[in-house]
């Protein structure tokens, strides 16, 4: 993982919604990921039933395959628990 960088807006802790049906990972690419400004409106347009899960995710970071990535922190109350 990239740590944050407090000069730059790259790879910042942030909310997010992510689209998973296996949320055992630690890594998701960018088109999985929805960026959200607060914890509360991650968490009001999460859908677990739908596998739109509430998080804190780090990144945007470049994987070596060229990807973007986001790093999973933590899934927000009431989200899902580790596997």
């Amino acid at each position: 993982m990239v740590p944050p960088d407090p000069q730059t807006d790259v790879s910042q802790l942030r909310f997010a919604v992510i689209f998973t049906p296996r949320p055992s990972r630690k890594r998701y690419p960018a088109g999985c990921v929805e960026i959200f400004e607060t914890e509360a409106q991650a968490l009001a347009a999460a859908d677990p039933a739908n596998n739109h899960h509430a998080a804190r995710v780090v990144g945007p970071s470049k994987s070596s395959e060229g990807q973007y990535i986001y790093y999973l922190m933590a899934w927000l109350q009431g989200g899902v628990t580790d596997s």
